[in-house]
């Protein structure tokens, strides 16, 4: 299967972000790979819009099955949440449960005006009524396939198809 270069396709949803900015914005990066995102599309807005991170791991409906991460990363939302309109960003959505998670801790930090969902890939399989609002590509995988995003050492980005072997 030919994959979409995943630098054109930020550069599509930055524009697409563009659109939705206003005074009242802010954006967060959910990690690793929407962090990633986020920060491009920082650099490319050029904009003074407040931004976060969030590590939604420990707020998954499926932490015991999946276990601790070994590598959590801290959330840091360093602005006032309430009535802001969050530009969540992610990299790949497939079941909607990381989104669920990041929207339940992004309510601990206020209640924002509204939620908009960016979403590099859309990987089919959703587990629950939520879908990305803006997304680059879609790009339906068998179940039994992982699409991973990866950056290199100059901030690259790269997508991989993985077997599971579970």
């Amino acid at each position: 299967m030919q994959l979409p270069n995943p630098e054109t396709l930020l550069a599509d949803i930055t524009a697409k972000i563009a659109e939705k900015i206003n005074p009242n914005s802010a954006l967060v990066g959910i990690h690793s790979g929407g962090v990633w995102l986020m920060r491009r599309v920082l650099e490319t807005l050029k904009a003074d819009i407040p931004f976060g991170t969030l590590d939604a791991a420990l707020y998954r409906d499926d932490y015991a099955a999946r276990g601790l991460k070994t590598n959590l990363k801290p959330s840091d939302i360093a602005f006032d949440v309430t009535d802001k309109h969050i530009i969540l960003i992610d990299d790949i959505f497939y079941t909607g449960r990381t989104t669920r998670a990041a929207m339940n801790e992004l309510f601990d930090y206020g209640r924002p005006a509204s939620i908009t969902l960016v979403v590099l890939i859309n990987r089919g399989g959703a587990q629950l009524p939520i879908t990305p609002n803006i997304t680059g590509a879609e790009i339906l995988l068998q179940a039994d396939q992982n699409l991973q995003l990866s950056q290199d050492t100059k901030g690259k980005l790269h997508l991989e198809i993985e077997q599971n072997n579970a």
